[in-house]
């Protein structure tokens, strides 16, 4: 059957993991959540569904319970939706969003999913082992419920593929680089197409004309100028292993340290994965991935933590340096996702002795914890400083909707 537009305004939004798998159903209309939830620990002993039934419509209902596989974890989802007077046969229902890790050069947006994409999305497998095979399936069953409705993938690298030839490429051996599809990606792109456009509309400027640093610090972390409401650089490259330093991957480093360790140190190609990707980063450098807890630890003298917080915000700063340059013109560095919206010490640390580039952070504002985006920088600052929570999930929607939704 083929999928055809419908009359309704609400999106399903639909995150799958290796092992979870989170929903979300926004009505497109106004943007509100009619209910979201988290179907997590898929095919292990003990699975569990939370869900966040629409407001007025009770508490959070947590279930637990074997989910063998992604079928039977949407499966579960539909059925705390129809709970809800949500369920999927709803006409209000338009369109599902499927967020896709990797949709590498060929997938610059949004793209309504057909046999031949998907299949498409299979063959990036080999640039996105953790991600792309759980997206995959959760593609396959959620188009298996509901054949007739349109399916829409969005993609973390599309809005990376603007990335100019000179700013994608490796200087390595051209041949081998297209033979493997070696270049630089990027990924957080829905974020931070979120993000620079919402920092534009904070700002009162059009995005056309405003160009932004907009830094996306999580337990992943990663940087990208964007000119114009277009990506120009990011930090992130063939994987999300490159760049910033991150909760447990270690962000830049010089390629022949993998070289020594399989030469000196007699490492194998899993276990230096396993390394850069599980082990360094802060809980590297330190032990503790979380922000909060390395900052309780400063507070009381502990070296290691100290270390940790100066390595992570010297990269940032020296990004931000670099970026500015790239940009020429910087309107704002906007600070999102977990550490970037609720770290006053980070913000103020990776921005400290940027006078040079009009960057000047006010310290009461900074201060201020708020869940609306806000600015943080001083009045006589040439560059706004901002702080913009991050809503992947409502740009997946807006995507999808645009693209499938009613004409």
């Amino acid at each position: 059957m083929t999928a055809t537009p419908t009359a309704g305004t609400r999106v399903l939004v639909l995150n799958s993991g290796s092992s979870s798998v989170k929903y979300q159903l926004i009505d497109m209309a106004d943007g509100s959540r009619a209910a979201a939830g988290l179907v997590e620990r898929i095919g292990e002993r003990t699975g569990r569904v939370v869900h966040n039934p629409p407001a007025g419509g009770g508490p959070r209902r947590i279930t637990e319970g074997p989910v063998a596989d992604h079928a039977a974890a949407l499966r579960a989802a539909a059925g705390e939706l129809e709970r809800d007077g949500l369920g999927l046969d709803s006409p209000e229902l338009a369109a599902v969003g499927h967020r896709v890790v990797h949709g590498g050069t060929r997938f610059t947006g949004p793209t309504l999913i057909t046999d031949e994409v998907l299949a498409a999305i299979g063959e990036l497998v080999p640039l996105a082992p953790l991600h792309n095979p759980a997206n995959i399936a959760g593609i396959e069953v959620a188009r298996a419920l509901r054949p007739d409705l349109p399916q829409v993938a969005v993609f973390d690298t599309a809005f990376h593929t603007t990335l100019p030839e000179y700013a994608a490429r490796y200087a390595i051996d051209r041949a081998v680089a297209d033979r493997y599809g070696i270049r630089r990606y990027g990924f957080h792109g829905t974020s931070h197409a979120y993000v620079s456009r919402a920092a534009a509309e904070l700002l009162g400027r059009p995005v056309e004309e405003t160009n932004t640093v907009v830094l996306h610090l999580g337990n992943g972390a990663s940087a990208s100028a964007v000119a114009g409401g277009v990506c120009v650089e990011t930090s992130m490259g063939l994987t999300p292993l490159e760049g910033l330093v991150m909760g447990t991957r270690s962000g830049d480093v010089d390629p022949a340290v993998v070289l020594h360790l399989a030469r000196a140190g007699g490492m194998d190609a899993d276990g230096i994965d396993d390394l850069l990707n599980r082990r360094s980063g802060l809980v590297g450098l330190c032990g503790d991935n979380d922000m909060r807890e390395i900052g309780r630890r400063i507070g009381e003298g502990d070296e290691a933590a100290r270390l940790a917080f100066d390595v992570y915000v010297h990269r940032l700063r020296k990004y931000v340096g670099a970026y500015c340059a790239v940009l020429g013109r910087v309107d704002a560095v906007v600070f999102t996702a977990g550490v970037g919206e609720n770290s006053p010490a980070v913000r103020e640390a990776a921005l400290r002795g940027l006078d040079a580039f009009g960057i000047e952070v006010d310290p009461l504002l900074n201060s201020v914890r708020a869940k609306a985006a806000r600015l943080v920088s001083t009045p006589s600052s040439r560059t706004a400083v901002a702080v913009v929570p991050t809503d992947e999930e409502l740009e997946i929607a807006r995507q999808t909707y645009a693209l499938a939704g009613p004409r």
